[in-house]
């Protein structure tokens, strides 16, 4: 069950056995300063949402960087991956935590706080870095769901970026004839299928029209007025509130729900290609796998 297209998943495959490497170096010239100055070029913290978090939240910016692991979550598993892998730095696109943890303790008060990641980290020399909403609205973010599913970015937003029109929020796609005549919602539901490997949960009539779409990683519930203004058939995102998808249904906007994590995996490859930009070499890298979170019945063989 895969999350990626046979060519994305031959990549990551690919980046993380040069990362599980003997042979990769264990240092590098790059300080864990540094790795974060270089990535806010990319993902500027003035472009972060005012509640979120960014860059460094735990570790020293003076020490060396060994290795690198990305992951979409930072959990005490994942840093567990990262100090198993030789990785002095876990990079993911979710914080750690956005109200700052009033206690730190291991793994089993992990739902009582985020302090048990913090815990974990410390614990394992393991710094934790993230880029959350100021990756979201990057340009490079935002050629992800489109090229993955074969739509045409417009290079316009459903929410802009203020004082940017390069950045932001939901990229409105035209979605391309099938044989001359308009895709349905159904036949695109079913090419989300194919490149993710996930059964996306759909809202709308399924031989409805689709010329316009939005698409939207994670939750999109905040964007809906500017769905409806926008005159789209349909969103694909990663998840919807139920009330918003009602809201959505009365003003004909259809919506294919991925999946919050489905609908970002792929930012992992995102990061890792800014690793790569910034200096970190592949065999450096390594990817932790976080892609098994959700599982159906029908598709599990008992």
């Amino acid at each position: 069950m895969g999350l990626f297209n046979k060519a994305d998943k031959a990549s990551t495959e690919a980046l993380s056995k040069r990362g599980e490497s003997h042979l990769a170096p264990r240092t590098f010239n790059m300080t864990i300063g540094g790795l974060e100055k270089a990535l806010l070029k990319e993902f500027p913290a003035e472009d972060a949402e005012k509640w979120d978090r960014t860059g460094l939240l735990v570790g020293e910016r003076s020490l060396p960087v060994t290795r690198v692991a990305v992951a979409l979550d930072a959990t005490p598993a994942a840093v567990a991956a990262a100090a198993e892998a030789g990785a002095n730095v876990l990079l993911t696109h979710h914080p750690a935590f956005l109200e700052a943890p009033d206690a730190f303790a291991p793994e089993a008060s992990a739902l009582e706080s985020p302090g048990a990641v913090v815990w974990a980290a410390i614990r394992n020399q393991v710094a934790l870095m993230d880029f959350h909403t100021a990756l979201d609205v990057s340009p490079a973010a935002a050629r992800v769901l489109p090229g993955m599913l074969g739509l045409k970015f417009t290079l316009r937003f459903a929410e802009p970026l203020e004082g940017s029109r390069r950045k932001g929020y939901g990229q409105i796609c035209e979605v391309p004839d099938n044989d001359g005549e308009p895709e349905t919602l159904a036949r695109l539901a079913a090419r989300c299928m194919a490149v993710f490997g996930r059964a996306p949960r759909v809202w709308g009539a399924p031989d409805a029209p689709v010329r316009r779409v939005v698409t939207a990683t994670g939750s999109a519930a905040s964007l809906a007025p500017a769905l409806v203004a926008a005159g789209v058939d349909a969103v694909v995102c990663g998840e919807m509130k139920y009330h918003t998808a009602l809201e959505l249904a009365a003003a004909h906007v259809a919506v294919i729900e991925l999946g919050h994590d489905v609908s970002e995996l792929p930012l992992a490859a995102v990061l890792a290609e800014a690793l790569a930009r910034a200096g970190v070499p592949a065999e450096a890298v390594t990817l932790v796998d976080q892609s098994e979170n959700w599982w159906t019945p029908e598709a599990v063989r008992v």
